[in-house]
């Protein structure tokens, strides 16, 4: 059912746990009725230093949050803010259709933490007047 770098994502997830002084926190989905997602970011000279994950999810949902770390670490705040759904799901490869909708976490929670980042850095601007 499953590719064997799915498995191996999913068995040996990439850039799994929490980052304490994150400069940005996403969250995506709902973790009262299925996958949620919270991606955390370290941003440093305006690249993605580092990201981490933790979900709740499906082997598929894990896997492709494992990829989507990968996918962003080292990217700029920009390039971070163009990885989709589907830069996800051709990284990680074929996933059972059914499953397919397991990519739409990664993006969406890594946008989020992005805008809080950005939003955390127009808030630490001094009032002007």
């Amino acid at each position: 059912m499953y590719t064997e770098k799915v498995l191996d994502h999913f068995l040996n997830p990439r850039n799994l746990g929490v980052i304490p002084d994150a400069d940005g926190i996403g969250q995506y989905g709902d973790p009262a009725c299925g996958d949620f997602l919270r991606v955390y970011i370290k941003v440093e000279n305006g690249r993605l230093k580092d990201v981490k994950f933790l979900i709740q999810g499906c082997p598929a949902a894990i896997a492709t949050s494992s990829i989507m770390t990968e996918l962003a670490t080292g990217k700029t705040i920009e390039e971070a803010l163009k990885i989709t759904d589907d830069d996800i799901l051709e990284a990680i490869g074929v996933l059972p259709e059914e499953k397919a909708h397991c990519s739409n976490l990664g993006a969406g929670a890594l946008h989020l933490a992005v805008m809080d980042y950005l939003d955390k850095q127009d808030d630490s601007k001094p009032a002007i007047g």
